[in-house]
């Protein structure tokens, strides 16, 4: 049995040919060139019998059944359990069709099953192969790459831009990898922003982050990652005020980005050896939102033109209503909760927290502050993605995401699940660390 932590580290190309359909701002529009590859970048741990994985997706969006289906892959290809295993998306815009959004092009099966389920596999069983005794270090800063990006208008409605006074997370932490004898081995770079810079672009790229990561992997020598943190309601601090750009914006904002995280790894002062390695699995309670009444439904489908003249996610919703309005109808019984499973792996002061939603920065900075761990690393979109998750101060004032939330199931979640989301992962946190003493 080793008492001491491994690490290793493994990495697998997941550019998609050119002429790929690209996801996120633009849909449909094609790939004519890649200005920087796609990774999946998975970090390997050990700790006396347990061994773990996290790992990151330079794609936009993965389903929460797909990646059970990639994490399986990982599983049997590294002899790491299924539970074991997180894997979140750096949500980059400017990725192949990777998960069915309304109104979007349909998902590429061939690239997700011919190409990102075996790289993911081997990144898996390459990481597992090359675990040895790591130092750890940790490394954060400010940064303001990052901002709100749920702009308050004049007449109090939300769009997509800038609000300098909302809510969002500044701090970029830098969780680092060497040998005992000073050998590179890897880095995390964790952040809340999205990767919307170069989101209308016709370019394959990382986005801003993928400047920041190949600058510090040069000058650090270990491999390196993005990990996104509260995206949902940040995007790209860009001067024109947009929360979309172009690529040479991109470029520029991933030059601040790269100095942020340089800073953060250069701040690092203590490399420990004796930090531990632990992995928690559980579920979280949501709560669910019935349908309104039968009347307040027929009044909602009324307010939509023609069926036959809308598209996208306006006719997701009329469809979601008229959903409603039959299981209404059925006298279906509609659930009071569902169960979200949770993993949770720790690395000493460091709790990695995948969350399968686009979290508010709210949510997740009430984690750090309530989590037992020094520091708490919320993931976006870890094992899987279902949609927004605004904070419960946010409901009242709408906008796109909040709309998203609320208009896109038969059974939206309840407007407390802000609460039962951060009381039960609270509760996860704190019985990891209290499993055993560090």
């Amino acid at each position: 049995m080793n008492s001491k932590l491994l690490v290793g580290v493994g990495r697998q190309d997941i550019t998609p040919g050119i002429g790929a359909v690209l996801q996120g701002y633009a849909p449909g529009r094609p790939a004519e060139s890649i200005h920087d590859h796609l990774n999946l970048t998975a970090y390997a741990f050990e700790y006396e019998s347990l061994r773990s994985i996290v790992a990151a997706a330079d794609l936009l969006l993965l389903s929460e059944p797909f990646v059970s289906e990639i994490r399986q892959a990982m599983a049997e290809a590294s002899g790491i359990p299924f539970d074991n295993i997180i894997i979140c998306t750096t949500h980059t815009h400017s990725g192949p069709v990777t998960r069915r959004s309304p109104g979007e092009y349909p998902v590429d099966n061939d690239y997700l099953y011919n190409h990102l389920v075996p790289a993911a596999a081997k990144a898996a069983a390459d990481a597992a192969a090359s675990l040895r005794p790591a130092l750890v270090g940790i490394g954060t800063t400010h940064s303001d790459v990052g901002i709100n990006r749920r702009q308050i208008n004049e007449d109090g409605s939300i769009s997509l831009g800038q609000n300098p006074y909302g809510s969002y997370d500044p701090i970029m932490t830098v969780i680092s990898f060497r040998e005992p004898d000073g050998k590179p081995i890897g880095n995390m770079i964790h952040y809340g922003a999205h990767n919307t810079a170069s989101g209308k672009n016709p370019e394959i790229t990382r986005d801003w982050c993928g400047v920041m990561i190949d600058r510090l992997e040069e000058l650090s020598g270990g491999i390196t990652a993005f990990f996104n943190g509260c995206e949902g309601d940040c995007g790209p601090r860009l001067p024109s005020g947009k929360t979309t750009g172009n690529l040479q914006q991109a470029l520029e904002l991933g030059g601040q980005a790269a100095t942020d995280a340089v800073r953060a790894w250069c701040s690092i002062k203590e490399w420990r050896s004796d930090f531990d390695m632990r992995v928690i699995s559980g579920t979280v309670q949501m709560p669910l939102k019935k349908p309104a009444s039968l009347p307040e439904l027929e009044a909602e489908l009324a307010t939509f033109e023609d069926p036959s003249a809308i598209s996208g996610l306006k006719l997701t919703h009329y469809k979601v209503v008229q959903e409603r309005i039959e299981a209404v109808k059925s006298g279906m019984q509609f659930k009071d909760f569902s169960d979200m499973p949770i993993s949770v792996v720790s690395v000493g002061p460091v709790a990695f927290l995948p969350i399968p939603f686009e979290t508010f920065s709210v949510i997740t900075l009430r984690l750090r502050k309530y989590s037992p761990f020094t520091h708490t690393l919320s993931l976006s979109n870890g094992n899987g993605s279902i949609e927004y998750f605004p904070s419960q101060d946010q409901l009242i004032r709408g906008g796109y995401e909040v709309w998203m939330f609320t208009s896109m199931k038969l059974q939206p979640y309840a407007d407390n699940s802000e609460q039962c989301f951060v009381s039960g992962c609270t509760e996860l946190l704190r019985k990891l660390k209290n499993n055993k003493p560090l």
